[in-house]
This record gives structure tokens, C-alpha cells and sequence, in this order.
């Protein structure tokens, strides 16, 4: 809850950077908005297509549309997941456990989808279909990269509402700052002592909890109960909301650069080329406010003081910027607006 400043009986102007995201990510059961962003993503890129070949604007027949749509999913998962185990965290790769899913790789709960990562898996699952199918393959990803920023927009918006992928602290006089409890995972002891001895007895807040622990903490805020809220909202620093800036810079922004480019004529490649430079550029400048993973800053700090996201971005646009000089250069019939 966002605390004001009053003079008399007037409202003057709400008190900046002290809201406390205590957003629920699971809507009801146990289906969460993260998944529903992909699902949702997947459907309208089905229906898209589907409409395309229904009027004969793409080389994909009508009867081929799911199976696409399920080829691209399958590579963007896999490839997202595994994009992330190698790229940011390779040690899953070896750790295991007794409980469900016994392999670390298979954890979402210790890290998600790398998005470059699922560009490839993408890309791949695109050259595999347009090979079985005998299908122009650059076409293929043009369909896939012209889709894809929508995905990207909704996913970003998940990770929002799921407090990941969190900002770099900054002022608490920016309008929009915004305080993410699950900041407290990377918390020294000492400062975690410190809240739980100012928290309620645990069992005030759920009949259940004997201690506090990180989680029911978490749990407690997105359950919006203010003496918990209260008590941990000074110790929690403001940050950049960098999930709802990637949405705009990664999401939206491309998506419309790319609406703009399919309604002209174009070679094949020219979608997928403005694609890659287009959300490279936005990635590169959203890192600039999304904080690091906790585990690698000090790598990624290590020179130049360019970020891991930076690094893959830049080699992104380099392979886009290559796409691009290629469909200039060969020679082929342009698609219609």
C-alpha cells in the first residue's frame, strides 16, 4: 500500500518508491501467469498463421499450421531452458535430488528460460521444418520472429508479476521505483536476523508456520498482510521495475517496427534481420536497469563492466546485422504487404 502526504485535509502527493510488490504469480490452483504468457503467445501465433494460410499469404499449408506452431514451441522450451542451465548456470547440469524432478536442469524453481536460448532452440526447430517440409526456411522465421515479440511482451510482464529478473536499486523519489521482497534471498544473515526478530509471531499470520523462513515471508507479502508488509518495507531497497521496461523495449517497441516492415513488400530474412537488431538493441539497453543474476555479477562485472545479457545481445545483432547484408545481396521475389 502506497503511504501519502496530506496538508490539512488536502492530498497532496503519494510517497515515491515505497510500493511493496506483493503480486500474486499463481491465478488460481496452481496456474501461473508465467505459463499462461507462453500458452497465450503460442495460440495467437497459431491463430496468426493459421488466418496467413486460410488466405494464401504464406508458404505453410493449412493443415501444417499446428504442427508448426508445436515445432517452434517445442524448440523455444527446450531451447530456453537448456539456453539457461549452460549460459548462466551450468551447475544444474550436475545436481540432483530425491525429490521431484530429481535433475536440477528440470528446476524451474532455480531459474527460468534464457530468451537467447530459445531464439536458437526456435531457429533450429524452424530449419528442421522447413527441411522436412520443403519450406522456404527464411520465411519460417520471419512467421516465428514477427510472432515473437508479443511472447516476449507477456513473458516480461510474468516475470514481473513473479518478482524475478528484478532492477538495479534507484531513487526513491522515481515515480515508479518499486520495492521486491524477494530481494531477502540474497540477504547476509545478520540483516535476515534482524527482520525476523521485528516480524509478528509467525503463527499470527498462518496457523501453520512455526518459523519464519524466506518463502512463507514471500508467501505472507503476496497474501498482502500489512504487519509483515509494514515491518519489512524500510529495509527493502527501491528498484527499477526492468521486467515492465523489457516488456516495452523488447515487447512492444520491436513488435511494431516489425508491423511496420510486414506491411510493405519484403525479401524473405528482412523480419527476421530487423528482428534480431531491433530486440538487441533493446536488450542492451535494458541491462542497463536489470540487475545481474546474484551468482555471476562479479563475472559479468569483470571488464568493461558489460553484462552476460549485453555480451549475447551484441552477438545477436552481429548475426542479425549479417542476415540483413545476405537477403540484400541474394537475389529473390519479394513477399507482398
Amino acid at each position: 500500500m502506497i503511504d501519502f502526504f496530506s496538508a490539512g485535509d488536502s492530498l497532496i502527493v503519494p510517497l515515491l518508491g515505497t510500493w511493496v510488490h506483493d503480486l500474486d504469480p499463481v491465478i488460481f490452483w496452481r496456474i501461473r501467469w508465467y505459463g499462461l504468457a507462453y500458452v497465450t503467445a503460442f495460440i495467437i501465433g497459431w491463430w496468426w498463421v493459421r488466418h496467413l494460410a486460410k488466405t494464401s499469404r504464406t508458404a505453410v499449408p493449412a493443415g501444417q499450421v499446428s504442427d508448426f506452431i508445436l515445432t517452434v514451441a517445442l524448440g523455444v522450451i527446450v531451447g530456453g531452458r537448456l539456453g539457461y542451465v549452460l549460459l548462466y548456470q551450468p551447475v544444474l547440469l550436475w545436481s540432483f535430488s530425491t525429490d521431484l524432478p530429481f535433475w536440477g536442469a528440470l528446476a524451474l524453481d532455480q531459474g527460468g528460460m534464457a530468451s537467447h536460448g530459445g531464439m536458437v532452440g526456435a531457429l533450429l526447430t524452424n530449419w528442421l521444418f522447413a527441411r522436412r517440409q520443403r519450406l522456404p526456411y527464411l520465411h519460417l522465421t520471419d512467421l516465428t520472429c514477427f510472432i515473437a515479440p508479443l511472447g516476449f511482451m507477456m513473458s516480461r510482464i510474468a516475470n514481473f508479476i513473479n518478482g524475478e529478473l528484478i532492477g538495479r536499486i534507484t531513487s526513491p523519489n522515481l515515480p515508479w521505483a518499486v520495492k521486491f521482497p524477494q530481494e531477502i534471498y540474497e540477504w547476509p544473515t545478520e540483516k535476515w536476523i534482524e527482520l525476523q526478530e521485528k516480524l509478528p509471531p509467525p503463527e499470527q499470520v498462518n496457523y501453520y508456520w512455526q518459523a519464519w523462513t524466506k518463502n512463507n515471508l514471500i508467501a505472507a507479502v503476496q497474501r498482502g498482510e500489512e504487519s509483515v508488509i509494514e515491518v519489512l518495507r524500510p529495509m527493502l531497497a527501491p528498484r527499477h521495475p526492468s521486467q515492465l521496461y523489457a516488456s516495452l523495449l523488447e515487447g512492444l517497441v520491436v513488435f511494431l517496427i516489425l508491423l511496420i516492415a510486414w506491411r510493405k513488400p519484403r525479401k524473405p530474412g528482412v523480419i527476421t534481420a530487423l528482428f534480431g537488431i531491433s530486440y538487441a538493441v533493446g536488450r542492451i539497453l535494458n541491462e542497463f536497469f536489470r540487475r545481474p543474476d546474484p551468482h555471476i555479477a562479479d563475472a559479468e562485472f569483470a571488464w568493461l563492466n558489460v553484462t552476460r545479457g549485453q555480451w549475447l545481445s551484441g552477438l545477436l545483432l552481429l548475426a542479425a546485422l549479417m542476415i540483413g547484408w545476405y537477403v540484400r545481396k541474394k537475389k529473390s521475389v519479394p513477399l507482398p504487404a
